[in-house]
Formats: structure tokens, sequence, C-alpha cells
């Protein structure tokens, strides 16, 4: 059985191109291994988490121009033939990776940190999919944040993860961000 769920039966494999002009109305969709991952939009506190976060994560490299913040649901093409595009909660790429030109598609990178929010509905299996994907086509950092259970998990491209508290610090290239969760303050301090 594949970790990912939502499989849309009987379709031919997909390119990236072909995402990019496919259309499933009020669902977010991604690109694994060609074939289409279709879910449901995200519930009201994903969305709060990940705005609070993604807000303070961008005035942060705004303030220091690091890079570039990118809003949920942007694709990146990670592989190719057949492909996969992937879409984090919260993505930042470094100014030194930054495409050349803006895309119209994906751009065919890993970001240097994938941040993504758990929503009650996903499987431990799928959000590991996620993980090992990102980190296999070069993603730096990948944070799992859990609003639940009020903790994050950090992974590593080698290997190493770090379970992080709401009130610990989370690792970041030479600087850590403090969390709070929804209920407990400020989602960054």
């Amino acid at each position: 059985m594949p970790a990912e769920r939502a499989y849309v039966p009987d379709m031919s494999l997909l390119t990236a191109e072909e995402l990019l002009r496919t259309s499933v109305p009020n669902k977010r969709t991604e690109l694994v291994r060609g074939h289409l991952v279709v879910r449901e939009p995200a519930g009201w506190r994903h969305g709060e988490v990940t705005m609070n976060l993604a807000a303070r994560l961008a005035r942060h490299v705004d303030l220091t121009g690091a890079g570039k913040i990118v809003a949920a649901e942007t694709g990146f093409t990670l592989f190719r033939g057949p492909d996969t595009v992937r879409a984090p909660d919260i993505a930042f790429v470094s100014r030194e990776r930054l495409p050349d030109s803006p895309t119209p598609g994906f751009p065919e990178l890993a970001p240097d940190l994938v941040v993504e929010v758990l929503s009650p509905d996903d499987r431990p299996g799928e959000t590991l999919a996620k993980v090992g994907d990102w980190l296999e086509a070069g993603a730096r950092l990948v944070w799992v944040i859990d609003p639940e259970r009020r903790q994050t998990r950090v992974y590593r491209p080698d290997g190493s993860e770090s379970l992080i508290g709401e009130l610990d610090r989370l690792p970041r290239r030479g600087c850590a961000v403090r969390i709070r969760m929804p209920g407990g303050g400020d989602s960054l301090r």
C-alpha cells in the first residue's frame, strides 16, 4: 500500500507542466512520481499556524536580505522522470540559490528550509514520505510542526532529527527562533 493517499486511479503519469494546467477546484494537489495526489483544503488552525510563522519568517528574511519566503502551496519540481512536484506550507530559498528569473512554472530545486504544518488527518507515513522527498532533493532543513502536540520535529540531510517543544529553540543555519503555538501567544519570538 502506498504511503500517499488519494491517488487518482487509472490515470497516466503526469508531468510537472501538465500539473500546472490541471485544475481540481477547491482541492490541494501535488504530483508524486507522476501520480496526481488530491487533498482537502487545510483547516483553520493549520492556516493560522502557517500564516503566523510565515509572516515572522518573511519579516526576518526581508530584514536580513537572506533570500525569499514563499507562501503555502507553492510547488517545487523535485524529481523528473517520473515527475514529483511537492508544495510545502512554507519554504525559504537562500539568496544564493534563487532562480535567475522568476519562472511561471515550478522551480526545479528544493528549498533550503521546508516547513510542513500537520493537519489532524495527516498520516505519519505520508509525512515521512514528504520529508524524505524534500531531503533527497536537497533541502537543508525540514520542520514538521504539530500544533496539537505543540512540538516540532526537525529533519536534516545527514539523517539526524530533533524533537523541539513549544518553548525550545528551532535551529536554522546560524540563527535560532522561538516558537509558540496557538493558545500560547505568538507563533515565533
